[in-house]
């Protein structure tokens, strides 16, 4: 089933693309959340008349993106957590500390863009990608260090 995109979709298509996609998918989730319109000849006439909206919207998107990207690029934070033997934390580090981090240092990240296969349990350097937007990720470094006597308080 053809379908136009009004939204920008991970692994599917940007703002404005025609894209084929199965009856159901379209149907019980595109539809129904407002992201996708059948591709039909009054829908192909509004994106036509809309192009050049959407291309500004998209290169809005993107410069926004870059921004974000040049901000993070390189970064390194740094995570105190207690630490018991052999160096394991007693806990993890997750996606949500580390966005807690990055907003401590004034760069505002949503957790679910910090690509964390699984939370870290050990102290030492983690290489971690971050999407910024428009199809683009970053990686930033997170350093696990042991909490000191006077981090606890």
């Amino acid at each position: 089933m053809e379908i136009i995109l009004k939204k920008t979709i991970d692994n599917l298509g940007q703002e404005g693309d025609i894209v084929n996609v199965k009856p159901g998918y379209a149907r019980n989730y595109l539809f129904p959340k407002g992201f996708a319109v059948p591709a039909n000849k009054e829908n192909m006439a509004r994106l036509e008349r809309e192009k050049a909206a959407i291309a500004a919207r998209l290169e809005e998107e993107k410069k926004a993106a870059q921004s974000l990207a040049e901000k993070l690029e390189g970064k390194t934070i740094e995570i105190a957590r207690r630490v018991g033997e052999e160096d394991r934390l007693f806990g993890s580090v997750t996606t949500s500390d580390i966005a807690e981090k990055l907003d401590e240092a004034g760069i505002a990240v949503d957790r679910k863009a910090i690509l964390l296969a699984e939370p870290i349990k050990a102290i030492g350097e983690v290489k971690v990608a971050v999407k910024v937007g428009y199809q683009m990720t970053t990686d930033i470094i997170v350093q696990v260090v042991p909490e000191t006597a006077g981090d606890a308080a």
